[in-house]
């Protein structure tokens, strides 16, 4: 762990690396970091309800019962290193950074993440020429990272939008996925922070790709697995929701009118509860 603090480049990664320190004496850093990141996730993502809410929930609960009163405070204080530090620079990807430099990669699955400035670098030649014009046309565009990690990537992207003055919090939805629970969690818990209007993925993107109601990716398909922001819920993104479910529903109406049935050849009889007066016209008393 010590060589972990050579390795952190932030006093607040600091902070973080010497809490998880003062309490891996009962927990391995790993367990501690992974109780840590769900259970901070599941903070965020409770806040706004939903239909997940209980089962979620439960799993922080049974996270939590490991540890003690005491020890559980660390736990807040290390979501508030997170905040505080992306609130200062959020031109950054401040936990993907942090798990590389703590050697937990190595631990679970090999996993690397790409570096920071890497992904600025991606996220400057995706934007295009012909961003603004695309937005103002279309009202918003949709980005997607179907392995992201910790969501660099897409965090590099919504950087870029804040530096061509760019609403991205009106403008862009953010859409991810992972197939490592852990992994979603960490690009969750940032692209939240961020401010970033979307949800994320926890599936395989090979065999079981995000996939949505509608054409534009507003209504993902899925389950518990689709971990919603909280900018998601936002006035404007609310009814873009809507009206794309009206435009479904309009769709699904059928289209070809329906064959005239033939007149009869005597007056169909009033229906039941209808009475008719001795003008011919009709009613219900």
């Amino acid at each position: 762990m010590g060589n972990a603090l050579r390795h952190v480049r932030n006093e607040a990664q600091k902070n973080i690396v010497r809490l998880i320190e003062g309490l891996s004496g009962r927990y391995s850093r790993w367990d501690i970091w992974q109780d840590f990141i769900i259970m901070s996730a599941i903070s965020i993502a409770n806040t706004m309800g939903g239909p997940y809410q209980e089962s979620r929930e439960k799993m922080y609960q049974e996270r939590a019962a490991k540890y003690s009163e005491k020890e559980l405070r660390a736990f807040p204080d290390m979501l508030y290193e997170v905040v505080a530090e992306m609130d200062r620079d959020p031109d950054q990807d401040f936990l993907g950074e942090l798990f590389m430099a703590l050697g937990l990669g190595n631990e679970w699955k090999g996993q690397f993440f790409t570096p920071y400035d890497v992904c600025r670098a991606m996220a400057s030649m995706t934007i295009g020429n012909d961003f603004e014009a695309r937005i103002e046309k279309d009202g918003w565009v949709s980005v997607n990272d179907p392995a992201c990690g910790a969501g660099a990537l897409l965090i590099a992207f919504a950087n870029e939008c804040r530096r061509l003055e760019v609403n991205y919090q009106t403008s862009v939805l953010f859409v991810a996925q992972d197939v490592d629970f852990l992994a979603g969690c960490l690009c969750y818990i940032q692209l939240s922070l961020m401010g970033c209007p979307g949800y994320i993925v926890v599936d395989n993107t090979l065999t079981n790709p995000s996939t949505s109601y509608d054409p534009r990716g507003l209504l993902p398909r899925g389950g518990g697995n689709v971990w919603f922001t909280p900018m998601y819920y936002r006035d404007v993104w609310h009814w873009r929701r809507a009206w794309a479910q009206v435009n479904m529903l309009v769709q699904s109406m059928p289209t070809t009118p329906k064959a005239e049935k033939p007149a009869p050849e005597t007056a169909a009889e009033p229906e039941p509860g209808i009475v008719e007066t001795k003008t011919g016209q009709l009613s219900l008393f």
